[in-house]
């Protein structure tokens, strides 16, 4: 008999009608932390020091120092959404899946509104495959993690 069986006896983690939402807030706050720490060193590091207007105004150039970057930063913030999820709910498709993808989706609604008026058609369709290479990739990287 563990110390659990007994009456009183404090509940163990996954017990309660609110663990779900805990672990789902636990995994998006994680989610969040990494992407601002990211997001913040692609910031100050690539736009600062490496992006220059002559470095921006071909297609390569903003491939190698937007894009790619952003989609590390993403992969990284879907990992450790991923990762922070609690085991029991993460073997549900259900609860996992909007664990590790809401913060990166949310992050990328925001910054379409925020820049809706100086949008371009480049800009909004590389942004959103982005998005998608970021997720797919932090998500089968999380699940390898798994095996």
């Amino acid at each position: 008999m563990t110390r659990y069986d007994y009456p009183g006896a404090p509940a163990r983690q996954g017990d309660g009608p609110g663990a779900p939402v805990f672990a789902l807030m636990r995994a998006w706050a994680a989610g969040i932390v990494v992407l601002l720490f990211t997001e913040y060193l692609q910031a100050t590091v690539v736009y600062d020091y490496l992006a220059s207007d002559s470095a921006l105004e071909s297609f390569g150039g903003r491939l190698m120092l937007i894009h790619l970057p952003n989609a590390v930063c993403i992969a990284l913030a879907t990992w450790a959404a991923g990762r922070v999820h609690s085991d029991p709910y993460r073997e549900s498709p259900a609860q996992h899946l909007p664990a590790a993808f809401t913060v990166p989706v949310v992050a990328q609604v925001i910054n379409l509104a925020l820049q809706w008026d100086g949008l371009v058609a480049e800009g909004v369709l590389m942004s959103n495959a982005v998005l998608v290479l970021g997720c797919v990739t932090g998500y089968a990287v999380e699940r390898l993690q798994e095996d």
